[in-house]
């Protein structure tokens, strides 16, 4: 099987997986699976996870674009990826599944919700696109772009599926929240309120930032700064 081939498979598999959780087989395999179905799914999707990584790696490089004025975009990018996602794995989250009771609280759209109610999406939405730009080539276009396009579906397919289950609770909470980041605030819905992100959350954020940047070649096998 051609490298590139293998790839596309493996990216197909692993958005397969994540997309079960929004069809009727999902409610089906619960139903025949019980508490075993969390503990598969997570099986699959770290498997295809890993699969889809190792084609990433062993891909042939195939240059579609070169432009030197896109190399720095993850640098000036991934601050804000990073700081969308510390943000989001570190606030609680209606969207998030099990947290649906949030809703019922006085105030559930505060911090990074006000911005987004999707931050951990358009945090890997970011560094997929950004480092699309930066490589342009066609293995780097498969694999983050599978990020890519699962961030910005999968966000898209939790509003779907929000507003199919939780009623009134959760049109509330759209009402003053958006999945693009900044439109309910460019549009007077919300208002922007940095220091109720929390200071602690922007700051780990950047720290990682830096990490990621010093260890770069030695987790990835690239530089980071040009």
């Amino acid at each position: 099987m051609e490298p590139l081939t293998h790839l596309m498979l493996a990216a197909a598999a692993f958005l397969a997986t994540h997309y079960i959780a929004s069809t009727p087989l999902r409610a089906a395999l619960v139903a025949a699976l019980g508490k075993a179905y969390l503990a598969l799914y997570s099986l699959l999707a770290f498997a295809t996870l890993g699969w889809m990584i190792w084609a990433f790696y062993h891909a042939p490089f195939i240059n579609l674009w070169y432009a030197v004025a896109l190399r720095p975009v993850p640098l000036v990018v991934m601050p804000f990826a990073l700081v969308f996602i510390v943000c989001a794995l570190a606030t609680p989250n209606p969207t998030m599944v099990g947290r649906e009771k949030l809703l019922k609280s006085p105030h559930p759209a505060r911090g990074i919700l006000r911005i987004t109610r999707h931050p951990l999406m358009w945090g890997f939405a970011l560094w997929g696109a950004s480092h699309i730009a930066a490589r342009g080539d066609a293995a780097a276009l498969i694999f983050f772009g599978t990020f890519v396009v699962l961030a910005l579906s999968g966000a898209w397919l939790i509003d779907r599926r929000k507003a199919a289950t939780l009623g009134a609770d959760w049109k509330q909470f759209a009402a003053v929240t958006s999945n693009l980041p900044f439109a309910a605030i460019a549009g007077g819905r919300n208002e922007f309120k940095l220091a109720e992100i929390g200071w602690w959350k922007i700051l780990l954020g950047l720290a990682l930032y830096v990490a990621l940047i010093m260890l770069h070649h030695r987790l990835f096998g690239a530089h980071a700064v040009i």
